[in-house]
């Protein structure tokens, strides 16, 4: 039976990536200083201006405006009539400390305080998080978002390496693969848009977009007479960035994960430590669900957690294998309960989450990556 699944990737200077990258990098910053800081950094993007909000508790002195306006170099932009200068955006500020409340239920975990001598932290927020494994890709990562993402990249190279120097950092990707018999078989549909100087040339734009990006990435096999390309749909894409529509930290939840073909427990990453379980218990999941794979218990693995607030012990673990699995169910919840430590210290020690590698992680999803250390295969 054929199917048609469809994912979308954005590029760096997407405002909702913007503001993702922007709190990350304030979360880098601190936890270069302070490895222990508790930061839940929230940015807001729109026209010229970028508001910082959130919570933040640490020893660190951290010079944000800076953080801010790197952040936004780095991204490429530097032009308020189209999108937004680093030099002279305006940059409010609006940080208080992490709420006493919820540090006397992180800081002590529900377990500890009740005599059970769990050696842990407790669970930041309550929530539910979910991981996904599938051996459609070298990464094992669900080939529509693994495809979207890697347009969404050599977008970006193409423009800082000056290949193609006429686009600028905003733009949009959408991959639509045809399944048959849940295997993926070709390209049916792929649509980029990317911001791009005043004076361009459309159709030169056009030739560009398809040979140097589109024909670049995605392997010939998957294309045929049959794809169809939409390159710059509207025409015409000048404004962009935070002036061409406002941004905000964690709405890109679905690019982030693993493009709808998965499901989401609703939280979201950027500008979050590793003491939240919305963060760090989600890389857990994929590391563990994508081991399941990589160690051939099944060839698709979705795995979800769920916490209460201060207690450290997950509330329920599930693994679903959806049919494939080489084993029985139970045993790979047996194996995964007995190899992994699941409460928050647990993960972070096993990550090794409170380094700065944040930055990294913001763009092009968070998994699939191979320098990440929930991507790395193990034996269990």
């Amino acid at each position: 039976m054929k199917k048609l699944f469809t994912s979308e990737s954005v590029t760096e200077g997407h405002p909702d990536k913007l503001c993702d990258y922007i709190s990350d990098s304030v979360l880098d910053e601190f936890l270069k200083l302070d490895p222990n800081a508790r930061v839940a950094c929230e940015t807001v993007a729109g026209k010229n201006i970028i508001f910082i909000t959130g919570e933040i508790s640490s020893s660190a002195e951290v010079d944000i405006e800076q953080v801010v306006r790197n952040a936004i170099k780095e991204v490429g932009f530097d032009n308020s009539e189209t999108d937004i200068d680093y030099r002279t955006c305006r940059v409010m500020i609006n940080i208080s400390k992490q709420s006493p409340d919820i540090a006397i239920g992180v800081d002590k975990s529900y377990e500890d305080k009740n005599g059970e001598n769990i050696d842990s932290e407790g669970a930041g927020d309550q929530g539910l998080m979910f991981g996904f494994a599938i051996n459609e890709t070298e990464d094992l990562m669900p080939m529509p978002i693994y495809l979207a993402h890697k347009l969404s990249k050599r977008l970006t190279d193409v423009r800082k390496s000056g290949e193609i120097s006429y686009i600028r950092p905003d733009g949009k990707v959408q991959v639509t693969v045809e399944y048959d018999d849940e295997k993926p078989k070709r390209v049916d549909t792929v649509v980029v848009s990317t911001q791009h100087n005043s004076d361009s040339d459309l159709d030169v734009l056009k030739k560009d977009i398809k040979e140097k990006v589109i024909n670049y990435v995605i392997p010939s096999n998957l294309l045929d007479e049959n794809t169809k390309y939409y390159i710059n749909p509207t025409g015409r894409f000048v404004i962009g960035g935070p002036l061409g529509d406002s941004g905000l930290t964690g709405r890109k939840i679905i690019v982030d994960t693993y493009g709808g073909f998965s499901r989401h427990g609703g939280g979201a990453f950027s500008g979050k430590d590793p003491s939240k379980v919305d963060r760090s218990a989600s890389y857990m999941a994929r590391y563990i669900a994508k081991n399941i794979v990589a160690n051939g218990y099944a060839s698709k693995c979705e795995i979800q957690f769920s916490y209460a607030i201060g207690v450290a012990k997950p509330v329920s673990v599930y693994v679903d294998t959806f049919g494939t699995n080489t084993i029985p169910e139970e045993e790979i919840i047996s194996k995964v309960l007995k190899k992994f430590d699941l409460t928050p210290t647990g993960i972070i020690k096993t990550l090794d989450l409170k380094k700065p590698i944040y930055r990294k992680t913001t763009n092009y999803g968070h998994f699939g990556k191979k320098d990440l250390p929930w991507e790395q295969i193990i034996k269990f």
